[in-house]
């Protein structure tokens, strides 16, 4: 009578071999798609990265001339006396002592010098509009400040909602601005900006209100402890124009408008 042939078990090291194959045969293929996808991602990317640093490199270009032309314009002024200072800056705002907006520029003045208190509070849109005006900004401010026979006490910024308000000396509040306002942003939110401003510094013989459009959100003009003298720059838009013109005249102060050159 003949055996049956009887089949040998399965050998756990054989199952453990093809586990080992099976997975190394898996990795294999990730890393593979993983390798494709990441060149895949490089080739996409490159030209993304090539247009960044071009922008880049043409935005560190301007910023070189624009150094170079302040040190230069900082040169020129060093000899200077600060009337002649004061007046270079006004010539390049179209305030010149030929212009035909000087008179309103000194009454303008004037009018600060004469309200009681001896106090200033300006407060300074920071939208992306005003970033290009900044270079002419900050001498013609220290020309009305300096002028108007005020101490400038507080200095609020206002973008999108935001707001900063800084104390000091007039030279170290100007620095904050240049380094903490953000210059962006598409909403001047001047109404919260005055509630902001009235919260963070004491109440001032006036505010100073330079901007360039209209407030996004609503102005509680009795709310304004001071008066608000207005500055509306840049071109002539008549919503700009009647919205300073309102405050201003709701707070009993002054508007005058300037145009950057």
């Amino acid at each position: 009578m003949a055996r049956k042939h009887r089949s040998s078990p399965p050998n756990i090291h054989e199952s453990f071999s093809d586990i080992a194959l099976l997975m190394l045969a898996t990795f294999v293929f990730l890393l593979v798609t993983i390798m494709i996808t990441s060149r895949l991602a490089e080739q996409n990317q490159l030209p993304l990265l090539k247009a960044s640093v071009s922008d880049l490199q043409q935005q560190l270009k301007q910023a070189e001339l624009e150094n170079q032309r302040l040190l230069a314009n900082l040169d020129g002024m060093a000899n200077m006396t600060v009337e002649s200072q004061m007046e270079t800056a006004l010539q390049a705002v179209g305030l010149g002592k030929n212009s035909k907006n000087r008179k309103d520029f000194d009454l303008f003045v004037k009018g600060l010098n004469d309200l009681p208190g001896k106090s200033l509070h300006l407060m300074i849109d920071a939208t992306g509009s005003m970033h290009g005006v900044t270079t002419f900004l900050i001498p013609v401010l220290r020309v009305i400040v300096i002028r108007s026979g005020k101490q400038l006490d507080a200095l609020t910024w206002f973008s999108d909602g935001k707001n900063e308000t800084y104390t000091g000396t007039m030279g170290g509040m100007f620095d904050k601005l240049m380094d903490g306002a953000p210059f962006v942003g598409s909403e001047e939110t001047i109404g919260k900006a005055f509630r902001h401003a009235a919260k963070n510094a004491p109440t001032p013989g006036a505010y100073l209100l330079i901007g360039d459009e209209p407030s996004a959100d609503r102005i509680h003009y009795f709310d304004i402890p001071s008066p608000v003298y207005t500055i509306p720059i840049g071109k002539q838009n008549p919503e700009t124009l009647w919205a300073y013109r309102t405050l201003a005249e709701k707070t009993h102060g002054k508007m005058l408008q300037i145009e950057i050159k």
